[in-house]
C-alpha cells in the first residue's frame, strides 16, 4: 500500500515539475502549434462499505469492502493549421481495495485473498472546432485486475446550434475477460496449484468473455440566463458471461451451485439535467434518470445538489441522491431458489432496494491560485451512503486542479 500511495505522488511531483517549466514559457494570446500540457488533475479517494449480503456466499456473510482509489489526468492542448483545437487526455487510476469475503471463495481455507490491485490507464482525443461549433473524439481504456481484464474505445461527436443548444453523440465498446475462479467446492480434489512462495493458488480454467456495447444521446440548451437543461439517452446491449464464476447461489434443498444468469442483457436508461443560476451566489442542479432493462429490473434516480458561493472563490455544495429499484427476474435470497429454475442469483446489487446518498463538498479556487498561480482549485468532498439491505458506505475525495 505504500510503494502504491509513494509511486502516485511521485509521479505527480515530476508532471507538476514539468508542467510549471513548461507553463511559465506560455503567453495567455498564444495558440501554440504543438501540444503543451494545459491542466493536470490528481483525484484520490477513499471508500468503505460493511453489509451482511455477500454474494460469494450465497447472500449472506460480511460485505465489508475498502478502497484506495488514486488517479492522475493530464490535458495537453494544441492548435492545427486549420486553428481548430486538440486536446490529448492521458490518464492513469490505480485502485487497491480489500474484501473480507474474497477468502470465502474457498470453503476449505485454501485461498485467503483478501485483497486487489485494479490498474485502469486512459488516452482521450478530441479536436474542436470553434468556428463551425462541432467536434469529434476518441478514446481509449483499459481496466486490469487478478481476474478481470477490460478494453474500450470510443468514438463521439458533437454540434452547437445557433440558439444556445448542443447535440452529442457517442459510441462505445467494452472488450472484457472473466477469470473463470470456481468456489472451492466445485473444484476436483487436487486441483490448487502451489506458488512461488508457498501458497496456494486458483487453478487456471481460462476466461470467458463479455461485451458491452452503447450508444449514448444528449441535447443540452441554454433556456434563458438563469437556466439550462439537458435530455439523456443511452441504448446498452451486453453479450456473454454476465455472472461472476465465485458468486454462490443456495437452493431451498441446502444444495449450492454458481450463480447462472442469461447471456444478454438490454439497458435503457433515459434521464433529464438541469441546472439553474439562482443569482450569483446560488447554483441548482436537478436530475432524474428512469431505468429499465430486460431482466426486469426498473429504477428511478433523483439527485439535487446546491453550489453555494460563501465568497468569490470559496464554495461549499451540499447534495443529496435517492434510488428506487425492483429487483431482477432473476433473484431470490439464501436458500429460496429452487434447481428447476432456469436462472438464479443471490446478488443483492440486482435485489428490489431503495437507498440514500448524501454528503456536502468544499471548493477553493482563488484567481491567484493556492500557494502557486498554477495550483488553482483543491476541492473536498465527503458523502455517505445507506439502502434498505442494511448496506452502509462512506467515501471521502480530494482532486487537486492545476493550470
Amino acid at each position: 500500500m505504500k510503494r502504491i500511495c509513494l509511486t502516485v505522488i511521485g509521479l505527480f511531483v515530476l508532471f507538476v515539475h514539468a508542467f510549471s517549466q513548461q507553463a511559465a514559457k506560455d503567453t495567455s494570446t498564444y495558440k501554440s502549434r504543438k501540444l503543451k500540457v494545459d491542466e493536470i488533475d490528481l483525484v484520490s479517494s477513499y471508500y468503505t462499505q460493511n453489509g451482511d449480503h455477500s454474494a460469494i456466499r450465497g447472500g449472506i456473510g460480511s460485505e465489508h469492502v475498502t478502497d484506495l482509489a488514486n488517479g492522475l489526468e493530464l490535458k495537453l492542448v494544441g492548435w492545427d493549421g486549420k486553428d481548430r483545437k486538440n486536446t490529448l487526455t492521458p490518464g492513469m487510476g490505480i485502485d487497491h481495495h480489500t474484501a473480507a469475503s474474497q477468502a470465502w471463495i474457498s470453503k476449505t481455507g485454501a485461498s485467503t485473498r483478501t485483497d486487489g490491485l485494479r490498474l485502469y490507464p486512459s488516452l482521450d482525443w478530441t479536436r474542436e472546432n470553434e468556428k463551425k461549433g462541432s467536434s469529434i473524439g476518441a478514446g481509449l481504456y483499459y481496466s486490469n485486475e487478478f481476474n478481470y481484464h477490460s478494453f474500450g474505445f470510443n468514438v463521439s461527436g458533437s454540434q452547437k446550434t445557433r440558439r444556445g443548444g448542443e447535440f452529442t453523440a457517442k459510441l462505445s465498446a467494452y472488450l472484457d475477460r472473466v477469470t473463470m475462479i470456481l468456489p472451492s467446492e466445485f473444484e476436483p480434489p487436487g486441483a490448487y496449484r502451489v506458488g512461488r512462495n508457498g501458497e496456494l493458488r486458483h487453478p487456471d480454467y481460462g476466461s470467458k468473455g463479455r461485451q458491452t456495447y452503447t450508444a449514448s444521446f444528449s441535447f443540452s440548451q441554454v433556456i434563458n440566463t438563469r437556466l439550462q437543461g439537458s435530455l439523456l439517452l443511452d441504448v446498452v446491449e451486453q453479450q456473454g458471461y454476465l455472472g461472476l464464476p465465485f458468486h454462490r447461489v443456495y437452493f431451498m434443498n441446502g444444495i449450492d451451485s454458481i450463480e447462472k444468469l442469461p447471456s444478454n442483457r438490454f439497458k435503457l436508461p433515459l434521464g433529464v439535467r438541469v441546472n439553474y443560476f439562482w443569482g450569483d451566489y446560488v447554483v441548482l442542479r436537478g436530475y432524474y434518470r428512469h431505468y429499465a432493462d430486460s431482466w426486469g429490473v426498473r429504477s428511478h434516480t433523483a439527485s439535487l445538489e446546491t453550489t453555494v458561493k460563501l465568497t468569490p472563490f470559496f464554495s461549499v455544495t451540499p447534495f443529496y441522491r435517492y434510488y428506487t429499484q425492483t429487483a431482477a427476474n432473476y433473484f431470490a435470497p439464501y436458500g429460496t431458489h429452487v434447481e428447476t429454475d432456469a436462472y438464479y442469483t443471490s446478488n443483492y446489487a440486482l435485489a428490489q432496494f431503495h437507498s440514500s446518498f448524501f454528503g456536502a463538498g468544499i471548493r477553493l479556487a482563488p484567481p491567484k491560485g493556492i500557494f502557486d498561480k498554477h495550483w488553482s482549485m483543491m476541492e473536498i468532498r465527503y458523502g455517505h451512503y445507506t439502502q434498505t439491505t442494511d448496506l452502509v458506505s462512506d467515501i471521502i475525495s480530494l482532486n487537486l486542479h492545476f493550470r
